[in-house]
């Protein structure tokens, strides 16, 4: 267990939930988790995702574990029965692998959850009573916290397009009045006392029905690692569906757990990034200007993990 990880899950079980005729005649519930040399945090996720009262399936699919995380999840996956475990396929990328966990899970809805991510109590809950009654196509996501229990930058966000991406990560629309409305993250907004509309929720905990999630496609395969989440939700509202944020249905999410290269999932996440703003580009300008910033969207993610270590934020 890693020193993060082990003061946060230690403490509040998830109870049942008290909401008055949910529990009876419910849809099932089963979380999807893709798994690739998470590191020691794995072990306390999926501990709370099966303390869970609400939780009837856990699908892991292992994109790649060190030996040992292997063989202890395949030992998992024999004493409970709740537990199916996808591995032996490599390291087919997440968006592979979470709609191969998708095809194989019983449940009616789907909660799409990291594998460095600790469910809070209700959590859960929150999300499948919400999307319930909820109108087709519909994304629920969850409010995502630091370890300190701050709102993780990512939660809740604007629309991703060029111009708001480049604008927002590099800081200049913090420091410019005049392009504010290019801020793509909203955490440093009031919370909301419900759920309510975003454009974009973070894909570390988030639930769909799933014939929401097979009317649309699922996630999109083209796409490595990162930015499928963004896309997910773009296609839902150009389905005419909506993507909520729910401020109650919690959970602490480490990030910067994997044992891969931090430079590699930056450029993952460039390349993620740049097929994104090709693939929403409209008319010969937008896609001619899409494919020109393309080598840049993946330069600036490169440059980041650089910068973290000259700053001392990663190792």
């Amino acid at each position: 267990m890693n020193g993060i990880a082990a003061p946060i899950v230690a403490v509040e079980p998830a109870p049942t939930p008290d909401f008055p005729g949910f529990k009876a005649g419910r849809r099932s519930v089963s979380v999807v988790m893709v798994v690739f040399m998470t590191g020691a945090a794995l072990q306390e996720s999926i501990e709370r995702v099966l303390g869970d009262p609400l939780v009837d399936e856990l699908v892991i699919v292992d994109n790649g574990s060190t030996g040992e995380d292997g063989a202890r999840l395949k030992g998992l996956a024999d004493r409970d029965r709740r537990v199916a475990l996808l591995s032996g396929h490599g390291n087919i990328g997440f968006a592979r692998g979470a709609n191969l966990g998708a095809r194989t899970a019983k449940g009616d809805i789907l909660v799409f959850l990291n594998p460095d991510a600790f469910l809070r109590p209700r959590c859960i809950a929150e999300l499948a009573r919400e999307i319930a009654e909820r109108p087709a196509p519909c994304i629920v996501g969850g409010r995502v916290l630091n370890a300190d229990l701050t709102e993780q930058r990512g939660a809740r966000r604007g629309d991703i397009t060029l111009v708001n991406a480049l604008l927002s990560l590099s800081r200049l629309a913090e420091m410019a009045p005049a392009w504010r409305r290019h801020e793509v993250h909203w955490e440093g907004q009031p919370l909301p006392d419900g759920p309510t509309p975003v454009p974009t929720i973070s894909g570390a905990c988030f639930c769909m029905r799933r014939e929401d999630f097979d009317a649309v496609g699922g996630f999109d395969e083209k796409y490595f690692l990162h930015v499928e989440d963004v896309d997910l939700c773009w296609r839902v509202r150009r389905a005419g569906g909506e993507v909520l944020f729910h401020p109650k249905a919690e959970v602490i999410h480490l990030g910067h757990t994997s044992l891969t290269s931090p430079i590699r999932v930056e450029f993952h996440k460039g390349v993620g990034l740049a097929r994104y703003f090709r693939k929403r580009a409209v008319g010969v300008g937008q896609h001619l200007t899409a494919w020109l910033m393309s080598p840049i969207v993946v330069g600036a993610a490169i440059v980041r993990p650089v910068m973290w270590r000259f700053r001392g934020r990663a190792g």
